[in-house]
């Protein structure tokens, strides 16, 4: 067979003198070039992974709140008049109900000082009076127990068939429904006395909360200024000479002159002198929780906490109670819980701004690896871990989580490789094999045989 030599110019004219022929070939040529590209190519993952380690979790709820109550007392008074003498300074250790200064009331200041004395002595003699109630309801109990032994003894005997001791002869119909009613008020008697009397220690300490209360606004307002508590005397204002009664230093607290706030009471304003701080005393602290949270929270929890006023300090505190009342503001509904700190040094103020997370529950001993490595669904939850460079999905219990990690109870080990995040990407492999062309080797020219 005979070959013929094509030149290059020669096989350009024959493109271009054959336009559809041309046109198919492109497409061969560009079709080679993609099958042969696509298969240089492979693909490989890279797999992010975290050590499962042997630890404790806990799950905890934050929220901000104030503090309520602290180991400050502060000593009022609603005197009136000119201090005459103090008895103490700032920096000295004084007693509950210790002198702390005199003051010489004036006129207005006497009135009330007055006033608050007999509202104290007629709650003083309430007491009295609730011990005599108590006393006779006592006498009256026996009373009645006679009573009903005295009826008994009548009722059983009619009921056995008996005559009528008064009257010799059988009971009639009257005097047999005498007996049975005569019977059963006794009874009744006893158990109102009975019941009564059972009452009568709670009048007897009621009138004792009401006496020591007035006791408590007489001393507010006598001429002698008294400790509220035991503790260190601070922030004393007074001097000899000061007056006391001025409206415009007077705080918003009000002491009740009277014996209730609805008869024979008035009030006076009240005003700080000092404050005394009680060295063994804990703060209080009051925060909010939403309708999801407070189901969580209970007494006794622990609590870590932080103050704006002092960010380098971790405190620790115990819930104390939650109130599941609630209140609606604006249509969101919310709780608030009493949080009991454990002692520190430092100066807390009531009013500071306070950051807390309740701790709800913990466990410990626990496989601990990241929350985003599990995977949940249908209620079953999986692990991915990584195997001799392969991946392998295992399932697992979760014991507790949180935001971050999460605790497994079973399906992992410690020391196992968790894959948190997987990602991809190809490559492209360079092949020392050249190309054909449906030409032919084309190094040197094209060359077509015929």
């Amino acid at each position: 067979m005979k070959t013929i030599k094509l030149n290059p110019s020669r096989l350009w004219q024959l493109f271009v003198g054959h336009k559809v022929l041309s046109f198919i070939i492109l497409i061969l040529l560009i079709s080679s070039a993609g099958y042969f590209y696509n298969s240089s190519k492979k693909s490989t993952s890279t797999y992010q992974t975290s050590k499962a380690e042997l630890g404790s979790l806990i799950s905890s709820i934050s929220s901000t709140g104030t503090i309520t109550s602290g180991d400050t007392t502060y000593v009022t008074t609603g005197a009136s008049g000119t201090v005459s003498r103090v008895f103490v300074k700032n920096g000295d250790t004084v007693k509950k109900d210790q002198k702390i200064a005199e003051i010489d009331l004036d006129e207005s200041g006497q009135g009330t000082q007055t006033t608050a004395w007999n509202n104290y002595l007629v709650a003083k003699a309430n007491v009295s009076n609730a011990v005599t109630d108590r006393d006779r309801l006592d006498i009256k109990m026996w009373q009645d127990r006679q009573e009903i032994l005295d009826t008994e003894e009548e009722y059983n005997n009619m009921k056995a068939g008996a005559w009528n001791p008064k009257t010799n002869a059988e009971y009639t119909y009257n005097e047999k429904a005498i007996v049975e009613k005569n019977y059963a008020v006794a009874k009744n008697n006893f158990n109102t006395d009975q019941e009564k009397y059972l009452n009568a220690n709670s009048n007897i300490s009621l009138a004792q909360a009401k006496s020591l209360s007035a006791y408590r606004s007489y001393q507010k307002v006598s001429s002698t200024v008294y400790a509220p508590e035991s503790g260190v005397i601070n922030n004393l204002v007074l001097a000899p000479g000061v007056v006391l009664g001025n409206s415009s230093a007077a705080s918003s607290i009000t002491v009740s002159t009277g014996t209730d706030s609805t008869s024979n009471s008035s009030s006076v304003a009240s005003q700080k002198i000092a404050a005394i701080k009680n060295p063994i005393g804990k703060y209080q602290a009051t925060v909010n929780l939403t309708e999801v949270d407070v189901t969580k929270v209970k007494s006794d929890q622990k609590v870590a906490l932080t103050l704006d006023a002092f960010p380098d300090n971790n405190l620790t505190g115990t819930v104390l109670a939650v109130n599941t009342s609630g209140s609606v503001n604006s249509g969101v509904t919310s709780y608030t819980a009493t949080i009991l700190l454990d002692k520190t040094d430092l100066d807390i103020y009531t009013n500071m701004a306070v950051s807390a997370n309740i701790v709800t529950s913990s466990v410990s001993d626990k496989i601990i690896i990241p929350s985003s490595a599990i995977t949940t669904q249908n209620g079953q939850s999986t692990v991915q871990i990584l195997k001799n460079g392969s991946p392998t999905t295992v399932q697992v219990t979760i014991a507790l989580t949180n935001d971050v990690d999460a605790a497994i109870e079973t399906g992992i080990t410690e020391g196992d490789l968790v894959i948190t995040s997987t990602s991809s990407k190809s490559s492209t492999k360079k092949s020392s094999s050249q190309s054909t062309s449906v030409f032919g080797n084309t190094r040197g020219g094209f060359g077509m045989p015929l």
